[in-house]
């Protein structure tokens, strides 16, 4: 019985899959976005009902322009490769929040939230875009519906959406908020480091899309870094250390760079060939 209910599990995994954009990665997606906004929309609004919201100030006003550049600039992209559907599953909102923690985090759908203790690394226009680009990318890639997809076939198994939507929505909203970064993640940092990786590399190419220099994401990590012990830094958040962020995104700047060129000329985006690796 055991061995019959672990390969059910295997073929309901394998046909729950679909494709990064960008990147081409294959992933497990027993959640879509519908699936999650009913509670991702109750999750943000209390967020912002928790906290002190300063998206009318000046500061706030940057990080929407930001957004909505972005945003727009990911959006032709995603139409130009024929992911409309997916286009039309994103709700975007940015918001302000007064939290002196360094955090920023986005919630399936586009719903993102920058903390105010994140802007002394930011420090301009260029320096948002470098976190917005990862929390979007985020967001693009399904990475907290892949997470709690994940996460709920490991505890649950082959009833894992029966329960969690129907049954147990606690638990549901548990996984949302560690997926998206709020609350403890520790039990599940070495997955959300790859998704780290690849919203770093996917942020990356999303500003040069929206004409942000991609040079500023390296220096933006490296200002990080001047801030923190990196192996203190690497064991206690789902991110990787700032030294391996940094090498990473110098070695992924010269196609980002391309792009980031391109993006001020007259050549659509869609006549440059992204490699996905």
């Amino acid at each position: 019985m055991k061995k019959l209910a672990a390969l059910f599990c295997v073929v309901y995994a394998l046909s729950a899959c679909s494709i990064v954009p960008l990147t081409g990665r294959s992933q497990l997606a027993i959640f879509t976005t519908q699936d999650l906004m009913p509670l991702v929309n109750d999750e943000y609004k209390e967020s912002l009902t928790d906290s002190k919201v300063l998206t009318s100030t000046k500061e706030g006003q940057e990080i929407v322009k930001v957004g909505n550049r972005m945003a727009e600039a990911v959006e032709t992209y995603l139409k130009e490769q024929g992911y409309d559907s997916l286009v039309n599953e994103l709700d975007w909102e940015f918001n302000l929040l007064e939290n002196e923690e360094i955090n920023a985090w986005c919630m399936p759908g586009g719903k993102v939230a920058f903390y105010t203790g994140i802007l002394p690394f930011t420090r301009d226009e260029t320096g948002i875009a470098v976190i917005m680009g990862h929390e979007i990318a985020h967001a693009v890639a399904g990475h907290a519906n892949e997470r709690m997809s994940q996460e709920l076939l490991f505890e649950l198994g082959i009833t894992a959406v029966d329960i969690a939507i129907g049954q147990n929505p606690t638990l549901t909203q548990e996984l949302l908020l560690q997926a998206v970064g709020v609350g403890s993640e520790l039990q599940i940092l070495g997955f959300s480091r790859k998704h780290e990786l690849e919203a770093d590399r996917m942020g990356l190419i999303f500003m040069a899309m929206a004409g942000y220099d991609p040079r500023e994401a390296p220096a933006f990590w490296e200002r990080m870094a001047e801030d923190s012990e990196e192996e203190e830094f690497e064991f206690l958040s789902t991110h990787p250390g700032p030294s391996r962020r940094i090498e990473r995104l110098n070695s992924l700047l010269p196609e980002a760079i391309a792009i980031y060129e391109q993006s001020k000329g007259s050549i659509g985006l869609s006549a440059f060939s992204l490699r996905t690796k």
